[in-house]
């Protein structure tokens, strides 16, 4: 889940400020971009990608998307 990192340092986004914008903790959101927790409930994965002005694909899935774009 680095990618969100990736993105909020992007949106300079406070890991405060997207807890706030998303109604997730920020312990929650830390052990996300941290990998110690994985596999968020689809409305967590939309709730973050809104936050972050990007869509779900993009936030969790972006080797995916890549991979089907260069097919």
């Amino acid at each position: 889940m680095n990618k969100i990192k990736i993105l909020r340092a992007k949106n300079k986004i406070s890991l405060k400020q997207l807890a706030e914008k998303t109604g997730l903790s920020i312990g929650y959101l830390s052990h996300l971009e941290n990998g110690s927790r994985n596999n968020p409930s689809k409305e967590t994965m939309e709730r973050i990608a809104k936050a972050l002005g990007e869509t779900v694909h993009e936030t969790f899935f972006p080797e995916e998307r890549k991979g089907y774009m260069n097919e």
